[in-house]
């Protein structure tokens, strides 16, 4: 299987929001609108993974303030099931953190029953820093807040 990784398209938010629904069912998944006006704000960076010039994955990243130091946040990261645990997610992290570069802090939410997403940012440098209570409102589940520290 050959991935190749690029910049998401608008085209794309369409397929995205699809991943979403099969992803975070029950937890308010981003339909395609959010996909569109994300992909509209210049201080932010989406990837996307694709197999055959299909979407099997996405993930975004947004710059924090207007001046530095600036802080960043993982905004979302999905691939589809039929592809994971192939290192997809992982290499679209590593891009997105070469995006923030090695000064910045980088910060993302996670529900803590997501043990296999928990394991890959814990492996990137990221720690648990807070617990969210009932972060992911439909679902009520909760969210660690992660940060990866400025790396030298």
């Amino acid at each position: 299987m050959k991935v190749s990784y690029g910049s998401l398209r608008k085209r794309d938010a369409a397929r995205c929001a699809e991943l979403e629904t099969q992803l975070f069912e029950g937890d308010d998944p981003w339909p395609e609108i959010a996909f569109v006006r994300e992909l509209a704000a210049s201080h932010n960076r989406y990837i996307a993974a694709r197999v055959d010039d299909e979407l099997v994955g996405y993930a975004g990243i947004s710059r924090l303030g207007r001046t530095p130091p600036f802080e960043y946040e993982i905004h979302t990261i999905g691939v589809d099931p039929a592809y994971q645990g192939n290192g997809i997610g992982r290499r679209m992290m590593t891009e997105l953190l070469d995006f923030a570069g090695p000064g910045s802090p980088v910060y993302l939410e996670v529900r803590t029953d997501n043990e296999p997403a928990i394991g890959l940012y814990a492996s990137l440098g990221f720690e648990k820093v807070a617990v969210r209570k009932r972060y992911y409102r439909v679902s009520g589940a909760d969210a660690y807040t992660m940060r990866r520290d400025s790396v030298s």
